[in-house]
């Protein structure tokens, strides 16, 4: 039976990739409502494709950390994952509620298997 951290690892790997498909979705998003839309902020919205696969990339390459049982990739994933909870708490107060709770659940859990999928 798998240890409590090779099992935190493990979901560690799959949270961080999914969150990575996550932000690459958003930049597909962005770019399709680029042209589908009017913008009135390109330099804005170049910023946010340019931020969101820059965390896409990240968040990926924190899960081959973990992949590789290597502790290079938990920092990263702790701190963004932290981060996003933030996020998600003022997206809550702020009554965006669809979007807010499933991340911060998303967050969360993440941010757990992140924090304990790592032993020396």
């Amino acid at each position: 039976m798998p240890s409590f951290f090779e099992r935190a690892r493990v979901s560690a790997i799959w949270l961080l990739r999914l969150e990575s498909l996550i932000l690459v979705g958003i930049v597909l998003y962005l770019i399709v409502a680029t042209f589908t839309s009017d913008v009135s902020a390109p330099g804005a919205l170049v910023g946010e494709i340019i931020f969101a696969l820059a965390g896409a990339g990240g968040l990926f390459i924190a899960s081959k950390g973990f992949a590789q049982s290597k502790s290079y990739g938990r920092a990263p994933a702790v701190l963004a994952n932290g981060i996003a909870m933030g996020v998600s708490y003022f997206m809550v107060t702020g009554g965006l509620l669809a979007v807010g709770i499933p991340l911060g659940v998303l967050g969360l859990v993440t941010f757990l298997a992140s924090l304990f999928g790592y032993s020396e």
